[in-house]
């Protein structure tokens, strides 16, 4: 059975125009179906039109919501936000071009070039104080369809300025500080195709259309709404005569100003005018003023009358104001009025015959008024009402007779009141009522469904229900969402209406089962959701595991955040027809084999707390949603993990999300790691060395303690053991330095630093290596104080210190960094290990240098990028130990790389170039 109503049609309609932006008239369009709800089959053409509508100005606009910057892209002009002063130049086949938000302040005749593709430009919310338009400024656009300069500061138009736009369909001209002269001049002269008008809030007082409307036969929608339109008499709207309106919006303006009195006085100044939609709400309107209106609508063919926000009735503890009446509407009872919206207002009884002149009437909207009794035959009349919307009001108990006279409605919504006591036998009588919202109620009993015969949807959500005391429920749909049921027990009740297929029972508290009735075999259940309750506790007990076992026909159970731990045995048992089962949102931890139906295709079960599941459990499914799961990643997981890894690399994948939804959870070691990047090789191997497991922990235990106690022992003598050390590094270096092998060089280093840090280089090294200042000093150093020849070229002594030292040693310091001649040292010094292939520079930081600040200077990050680099020790006790490193390193002689041999071969690999001294 085909569960498909006019509350869907209006909802997807709804979602559609929630998803995409759209145009100013397909907004109006779109909130004249809505009010309708497409309820009625007489409206299902129009519906048709509505969606066509939706589907090309939505989509148009959804292109245009990420839009470029100053270009055009795909014949579209993006020119918005561009601070332009004039029209940019585009090329002529261009079909969109918008120039909102710049600096405009005029168009004239030659502002644009010949456009012959141009259907849309928009010129809105220009940043100037005024947009003027001079005549025949659209002359070259000769098919334009539509026309936005809406949103600025003030348009002033000259005569002319719409001439020669004879394919202009749709203009929009809101917020302008336009006043009724837009319309009672003939600016619209050439409009031959217009077809829509909006002219919403501006400052117009008064409507007196010029004559030139006559001759506009296309013209059918009209927006006026935020103005300050205060009076409308006969004769006014003259030049709309014999013209049908698909939608005239005159709401938010002060046609409270006029009172009854004056209504009567004005005539009819809709005389000989069609509509399919008046919008008269936001006005302030009370009962006398439209009892008034509709005297002068009187004759008037028209299918939708909206006066939303009005102030009829009193209100809840008031008497100021009246209820409508029998006299209130009876002014259109020749009008064929087919919908009325008088919602949000005031309303607290509904009187009888209020309605009894709109016999033709589909759809009555009452919602969000403060409606709190319905006298007995307040419907009379209306025989043809499909569609009765009395949600958001203030009725606490409906009586039998609430609901007289309207026996072909299809559609009540009675949700969000406070009602808590429905009569029995107050919907018998509605024989084609197929459609009963009482959500968000106060209802504790639906004794009252005994005496219905059928009715195809019913909607008790959000009530106090505690238990289903109804005898038999002859529905189709049934939602109890958000109650107080706590008996799962019902359903075996439920299962004994033969037309119930659909079962909502989320967000209860269903925790125990109890019932003297068993599950009918002959059900007609097909979708059950028992999501967001409490069933573990019923199993835990266990009850009513039998309850899914006579449900052949159940084609879609949900069970999420049911706090399932373990799913009992054999639970599914005699679900063959299931193919969507939802588990998600609970505790699993293990799925036995042979829990799931064998016949189900889409399962979800993420958001559990699933280990190690087996991929056999899921060979028959079409779709599966196994993310956000405590994958425990060892080897008893690798046939998933592989699994998983086929799965996200087929085209036709049974896997819902992506890589990222599935990690493990343990160990801790691989925590959030993607099971998608994996490696399960070495689980191969895990089963032949097990017997070795036992012996690696023994080896491995053994290694750590000796590790271990070798630790303890050094830092307890540490200073004996490096004082051996010390003294077989100077045995070595001693026998090295006094060799047979003839030093060809003059020093054994040249030590190269700024003066600034002279006294702690002599304090530091020259008094730890240098001979001269100890004979037990092994070295013969270079240093500028002593060696370098007086008068000399600085340059040239630094070039005989470099090329006359077995090794250079730059001591790197903030001052370093600023001498400019010690950073041509540096560099003369680098250069020198390209000409002897040796690795002849020793690079010592002092001081708190970062790797940015050595990085600054070529040569220095040329050599960084090399080779490694000495650190002066920020502990005293380590400076003997870097004093021997750096011995060992003036000592050793080492060959360059191939890599940077061939970089040597290269001419001018470095040059050495003349600085200044930074001081």
């Amino acid at each position: 059975m085909q569960l498909q109503t006019t509350k869907q049609t209006a909802e997807h309609l709804r979602s559609a125009t929630e998803k995409k932006p759209t145009s100013r008239r397909t907004e109006i369009l779109v909130n004249t179906a809505m009010t309708a709800g497409c309820n009625a089959e007489k409206m299902s053409i129009w519906c048709i039109r509505i969606h066509h509508l939706l589907f090309i100005f939505g989509g148009t606009l959804t292109i245009c919501s990420e839009m470029p910057h100053c270009e055009v892209v795909k014949r579209i002009g993006f020119f918005g936000y561009c601070n332009l002063t004039g029209i940019p130049f585009v090329q002529n086949n261009i079909k969109r071009l918008v120039l909102t938000e710049n600096y405009i302040s005029e168009l004239n005749a030659t502002s644009f070039p010949v456009l012959d593709s141009l259907y849309f430009l928009l010129v809105n919310a220009q940043k100037t104080e005024k947009l003027t338009i001079r005549n025949h400024s659209f002359r070259n656009l000769p098919k334009l369809i539509e026309l936005d300069v809406s949103y600025n500061r003030m348009l002033i138009l000259d005569p002319d300025a719409l001439a020669g736009m004879s394919k202009l369909e749709n203009l929009l001209l809101y917020y302008n500080r336009l006043n009724g002269s837009i319309l009672e001049n003939d600016y619209f002269k050439d409009l031959k195709s217009l077809e829509y008008v909006d002219l919403s809030s501006n400052e117009i007082t008064y409507l007196k259309p010029h004559p030139i409307f006559y001759y506009l036969h296309n013209f059918h929608l009209l927006q006026l709404k935020h103005n300050q339109i205060s009076r409308i008499c006969e004769g006014d709207l003259l030049s709309f005569e014999r013209k049908f309106f698909t939608v005239m919006d005159l709401s938010s303006n002060d046609l409270s100003r006029q009172d009854a009195t004056d209504w009567k006085s004005c005539g009819k100044p809709f005389r000989n005018i069609g509509f399919n939609t008046l919008v008269l709400g936001e006005n302030g309107l009370k009962v006398e003023q439209v009892e008034s209106i509709c005297n002068s609508l009187n004759g008037i063919t028209m299918m939708q009358l909206k006066i939303r926000n009005h102030i009829m009735g009193p209100g809840f503890g008031h008497q100021n104001f009246k209820d409508p009446d029998n006299s209130t509407f009876a002014g259109m009872k020749n009008s064929n009025l087919q919908i009325l919206d008088i919602s949000k207002g005031s309303i607290f009884t509904l009187h009888p015959y209020t309605f009894a002149n709109l016999s033709d009437l589909v759809l009555l909207n009452l919602a969000e008024n403060k409606i709190n009794r319905i006298d007995k035959d307040a419907f009379y009349g209306l025989l043809e009402l499909q569609h009765l919307n009395l949600s958001g009001n203030l009725l606490g108990e409906i009586y039998e007779s609430a609901f007289f006279g309207i026996p072909n409605v299809k559609i009540i919504l009675l949700q969000q009141n406070h009602i808590g006591a429905i009569q029995y036998g107050t919907f018998q009588n509605l024989e084609n009522l197929e459609f009963l919202d009482l959500s968000d109620n106060a209802i504790k009993t639906i004794a009252f469904y005994d005496y219905i015969t059928y009715i195809k949807f019913i909607m008790l959500g959000s009530n106090k229900l505690r238990t289903v005391d109804s005898q038999s429920m002859n529905t189709a749909y049934l939602d109890m969402t958000q109650n107080n049921l706590e008996n799962l027990g019902v359903l075996y009740k439920l299962s004994h209406s033969p037309t119930l297929q659909i079962i909502i029972m989320k967000h209860n508290r269903l925790s125990y089962c109890i019932s003297d009735k068993t599950m009918n075999k002959s059900n007609s259940l097909r979708h059950l959701d028992l999501s967001d309750n409490m069933i573990q506790l019923v199993w835990e007990k266990p009850q009513c595991l039998d309850i899914f076992h006579d449900l052949p026909l159940l084609e879609i159970l949900y069970l999420d955040n049911n706090h399932f731990i373990l799913l009992p045995g054999g639970i599914f048992n005699g679900l063959s027809s299931l193919k969507n089962l939802s588990l998600s949102f609970n505790s699993l931890t293990f799925i036995s084999p042979g829990t799931l139906p064998a016949n189900l295709e889409v399962l979800d079960l993420s958001n559990n707390l699933l280990y190690s599941p087996s991929p056999d459990l899921f060979t028959s499914l079409h779709l599966l949603d196994i993310r956000r799961n405590n994958f425990y990643c060892d080897c008893s997981l690798v046939t998933f993990i592989n699994w998983i890894q086929e799965e996200m690399n087929t085209t036709n994948a049974t896997l819902v999300g992506s890589p990222n939804d599935f990690y493990c959870s343990f160990p801790p070691e691989l925590a959030y790691e993607l099971l998608y990047n994996i490696t399960t090789d070495v689980c191969d191997e895990d089963l032949v060395l097990v017997p070795l497991k036992i012996s690696l922990f023994l080896f491995t235990t053994t290694i750590i303690s000796i590790f271990i106690t070798s630790t303890i022992i050094y830092n307890h003598f540490r200073g004996a053991f490096f004082g051996l050390y010390k003294r077989l590094i100077n045995l070595l270096l001693t026998a090295q330095k006094t060799g047979d092998t003839p030093d060809v060089y003059q020093y054994d280093a040249y030590l190269c630093y700024s003066k600034k840090d002279f006294q702690w280089v002599q304090s530091s090294l020259l008094e730890n290596l240098d001979a001269h200042y100890c004979e037990k000093n092994l070295f013969h150093l270079c240093f500028e104080e002593r060696d370098f020849v007086p008068g000399e070229d600085h340059i040239m002594n630094i070039r005989q210190a470099i090329w006359n030292s077995r090794k250079t040693i730059c001591i790197v310091t903030k001052h370093f960094l600023k001498d400019g001649w010690c950073v041509e040292a540096f560099n003369c010094a680098h250069s020198r290990y390209f000409t002897d292939l040796k690795d002849v520079l020793i690079m010592v930081v002092v001081g708190t240098l970062s790797s940015f600040e050595l990085k600054r200077y070529r040569p220095i990050r040329a050599f960084v990028q090399r080779s490694r680099y000495l650190k002066w020790p920020e502990d005293s006790q380590d400076v003997d130990w870097f004093l021997g490193n750096l011995s060992y390193k003036i000592l050793q002689e080492q060959k360059v790389k191939d890599t940077d041999q061939q970089v040597a071969n290269k001419p001018n690999a470095l040059e050495l170039k003349t600085v200044a001294t930074i001081s």
